[in-house]
């Protein structure tokens, strides 16, 4: 791979763009959507297996987003669906794991599902991407000087999707964050900008315009993925301009949150043990509305199932392959994308702009410096969580805009998911 390469496409007729605004104990996955039983802290190896010098299985529970209400296409609130109408299957239509949080009265918060120990208040100071390791390295919180920065799918697993920002008056505003327990603060300057890093790096190529370096963060203020500057360029030299992300602290066994343990299963789909959920294979090749991909999952008898579901943004993300250097950031030994560079729908509705619905981009997650720009880079990363309006055509959303701007698909591939 050319790694001083970076990715743009030319604005195609009819294309318009948005403004949008682990201590670890392994814990087996329910094929139930009851809670889990967080008291189990056996090992989840299989005894009655010959012992063999493979490496143990590793499981972790993936939680249910929160998103606990329902709506149509144009964001407007609606009562629960039954199977035969539109907007059937979308998020609130199923509960999984539920968020389950301990404050220990030490500054520390224990994740109860999936074990993770997680500092409870920032401290609100914006941090390079290297420099953010030095700061969690020297972290004392609780007693406790083992912090690190959380992978990008452990910090994913602290989203609750009923978040909610208003930009002109953060007092009415939630973030995608269960506050109850995490303290957060919006910045006084720019609402929008809740971006927490991960230690996870983008691997695939150089991003925006200029081929820069990106590690991704997580915004807790707006509710999307995204690639932001460390400061460096792709090729390692320094000289770009980073306003840096805040650091919420994590501790526990590394390695185990948002692993995966994929099984072919022969008959076009694949299990992940590490979830228990069973995944559709590949995608059949079409792209749809937001709907009209939830009807598809809903009327979908992949290999003789018949509880197919479009997944929620947790789900999804789970297999996404961070570490993968090319595109779709999916494990291609056990998943195929008929178009490399595609998005996938999820069930979940994006809070801030809720006719507007989460995908995870396979593909690169394209911007253009602004709305007057006619060529869109790789601006976020494959892998980034962003949204796109439910139904309608792209003109339908143009807005004029000083800021990068995300290209609208709304016609986005789906892959399917089961318990």
């Amino acid at each position: 791979m050319d790694h001083s390469a970076f990715y743009k496409i030319t604005r195609l007729s009819g294309i318009y763009v948005i403004l949008l605004a682990f201590l670890t104990v392994p814990i087996a996955c329910s094929d139930d959507d009851d809670t889990t039983d967080t008291t189990d802290t056996t090992d989840t190896t299989d005894s009655t297996e010959t012992e063999t010098s493979e490496t143990p299985t590793v499981t972790f529970v993936l939680t249910d987003t929160g998103q606990d209400v329902f709506y149509d296409a144009d964001g407007n609130e609606i009562s629960e669906p039954s199977e035969e109408d539109d907007y059937y299957g979308q998020d609130a239509q199923y509960t999984g794991t539920q968020s389950s949080f301990q404050d220990n009265g030490d500054g520390t918060v224990t994740d109860l599902n999936t074990g993770l120990v997680w500092q409870q208040t920032p401290d609100y100071s914006r941090y390079n991407y290297y420099d953010a390791f030095d700061y969690v390295d020297q972290l004392e919180v609780g007693g406790y000087d083992d912090w690190r920065l959380p992978t990008i799918k452990e910090l994913y697993s602290l989203l609750y999707s009923n978040g909610e920002l208003d930009a002109t008056s953060t007092s009415n505003s939630q973030p995608y964050l269960y506050d109850e327990y995490f303290d957060f603060e919006y910045d006084s300057g720019a609402s929008y900008a809740g971006q927490y890093w991960s230690s996870t790096k983008y691997v695939k190529g150089g991003l925006q315009t200029d081929n820069i370096e990106g590690a991704f963060g997580f915004n807790f203020a707006d509710g999307h993925i995204k690639s932001y500057e460390t400061g460096l360029y792709f090729d390692g030299t320094s000289g770009v301009f980073d306003p840096g992300c805040f650091v919420r602290a994590v501790r526990g066994e590394e390695d185990v949150y948002g692993v995966n343990d994929f099984i072919d299963n022969g008959d076009g789909t694949v299990t992940d043990n590490a979830t228990g959920l069973m995944w559709q294979q590949v995608d059949d090749g079409n792209t749809y509305d937001w709907s009209n991909a939830l009807a598809y999952a809903k009327n979908s008898e992949l290999a003789g199932y018949t509880d197919w579901r479009l997944p929620n943004t947790k789900e999804l993300q789970s297999i996404v392959d961070y570490e993968k250097t090319t595109i779709p950031a999916i494990d291609e030994t056990y998943f195929t994308c008929t178009d490399s560079d595609s998005w996938f729908w999820t069930s979940t509705t994006q809070g801030d702009f809720k006719y507007t619905a989460c995908y995870i981009a396979f593909g690169y997650a394209y911007s253009r410096e602004n709305s007057s720009a006619t060529e869109y880079y790789d601006w976020h990363g494959s892998g980034a969580q962003r949204s796109d309006p439910k139904a309608g055509d792209p003109e339908d959303y143009l807005l004029e805009s000083e800021n990068a701007d995300d290209l609208l698909r709304i016609e986005n591939y789906v892959r399917l998911v089961r318990n």
